[in-house]
């Protein structure tokens, strides 16, 4: 064999090990069951999504219609971009006949999308959010989309999906697709985090990373530092000491998923908190903040509304937001300390001073 043909050798028989999205389901579940073959099966339709998405969004400054706000706005008030609208009916269109989840929720559509003809069988709620940081679509650079998977509980006949009303740790997978150099998918089943890679020759999402671990500490803090004054004191002196304190970094792409893809391989933190005026804060507890918590606990790492884990956070309203700090878990704990410092402060301001 000439040197010219060892590399198509060595290709060739890394395509023919590869592990896909579906069998490593199956492989992390240990298990050929009715419930391990629906999750693959949800799975393997969500991944389908993330190619139509991923297809669209590399076209989208060679097509019509793809780029620019509809001119409608969504149930959070928030303007709607062209490809929200797209990457959510996307995610409707491969699970509507699939007879695999029986209603779907995102943060694009006030109520649940119900599928009364999979109901029978589809005992699942798919929970997802299209399209994150879609501001970043029209200047080409990193998007994201992120999902959920939960259990159905009871009939829910009023259509209410009161049931959705639980903490996180209610959800049986969750995960993200970041679509930048090479569109990535990064998942948990409760048993670790795994991210693929999107093979355009196979058309298969492929395993990359598996066990993926974040580090117990890291040098990237990710916040949008133009809220500064708009925060309670406790996170601005969190900023504060990043600030005059070596071996910190500060990294923030305006896209959660991008953000936390990063922090997830490298460490560190994300920051998104309340303000004084919206302590909730901006981000939604179902379709976002609880998902992403789930992935970061899987890999070792944290997540907290300031006050408590997030995925202990029972939401109130099928759109709750909550605040959000995750990342590494020494460092989240830390801004947990700013938060805790305060607050005894705060306490001891309000007692009565000795007579």
């Amino acid at each position: 064999m000439s040197d010219a043909d060892q590399p198509f050798v060595q290709e060739y028989a890394l395509d023919r090990d590869c592990t896909t999205l579906s069998r490593h389901v199956l492989q992390q579940l240990h298990s050929f069951s009715a419930e391990a073959q629906d999750l693959s099966a949800i799975m393997n339709r969500i991944a389908l999504a993330a190619k139509l998405i991923a297809r669209r969004l590399s076209r989208a400054g060679l097509m019509e219609g793809v780029l620019g706000f509809t001119g409608g706005v969504n149930v959070q008030g928030e303007s709607v971009k062209k490809m929200d609208v797209y990457a959510n009916e996307v995610f409707i269109s491969v699970f509507k006949q699939s007879g695999l989840v029986c209603r779907m929720a995102s943060e694009e559509m006030e109520d649940p999308y119900y599928i009364p003809e999979n109901c029978p069988i589809g005992r699942y709620t798919l929970l997802y959010d299209p399209i994150d940081g879609s501001s970043n679509v029209d200047i080409n650079l990193n998007v994201g989309s992120i999902f959920a998977i939960r259990q159905q509980e009871g009939s829910d006949e009023d259509g209410t999906a009161s049931d959705l009303l639980q903490n996180g740790r209610k959800q049986i997978a969750a995960g993200y697709v970041v679509y930048g150099p090479s569109t990535m998918l990064v998942y948990s089943i409760g048993t670790g985090v795994h991210a693929f890679v999107l093979d355009p020759s196979l058309g298969e999402f492929i395993l990359a990373s598996e066990n993926i671990r974040v580090p117990d500490h890291g040098p990237i803090y990710s916040v949008n530092e133009g809220n500064f004054w708009q925060w309670e004191e406790s996170i601005r002196n969190y900023i504060r000491y990043v600030h005059r304190h070596e071996g910190y970094t500060a990294r923030y792409g305006g896209a959660l998923v991008g953000d936390i893809h990063r922090i997830l391989f490298q460490g560190g933190v994300f920051l998104y908190p309340g303000t004084v005026k919206k302590p909730e804060g901006k981000l939604r507890l179902l379709y976002e903040s609880a998902p992403l918590a789930f992935l970061l606990e899987q890999a070792g790492g944290r997540a907290s509304a300031g006050t408590q884990d997030i995925l202990d956070v029972v939401p109130k309203a099928l759109h709750a937001r909550t605040p959000l700090i995750i990342g590494s878990k020494d460092d989240v704990s830390l801004v947990e300390s700013f938060i805790k410092e305060q607050s005894r402060e705060q306490t001891a301001n309000r007692q009565p001073s000795a007579v």
